[in-house]
């Protein structure tokens, strides 16, 4: 599965560390890390790979925001505020 293919494995190595931030895995994100490293990834390439995932996470955050501005929205309108 991470040898090389249509994507070279350092690359599948690159994401399986995004992957594994984003599901907050630390067994996986401590081998896939070294494993990275052993197929000649960069302390640079991981970190991108890890704020990209970063980026991510905090969209789907960002993102299911207005699930709590809708209730907010519905909270003031059966409360209307006084005054």
């Amino acid at each position: 599965m991470f040898a090389d293919g249509a994507l070279p494995a350092k690359t599948k190595e690159l994401i399986a560390v995004a992957v594994a931030h984003v599901t907050q895995c630390p067994y996986c994100i401590r081998g896939h890390t070294a494993s990275a490293l052993r197929k000649g990834a960069t302390e640079q390439e991981l970190m991108e790979a890890i704020w990209v995932a970063a980026e991510m996470r905090a969209g789907a955050a960002y993102a299911h925001s207005n699930l709590a501005l809708d209730a907010m929205s519905q909270h003031a309108a059966r409360h209307p505020a006084a005054g």
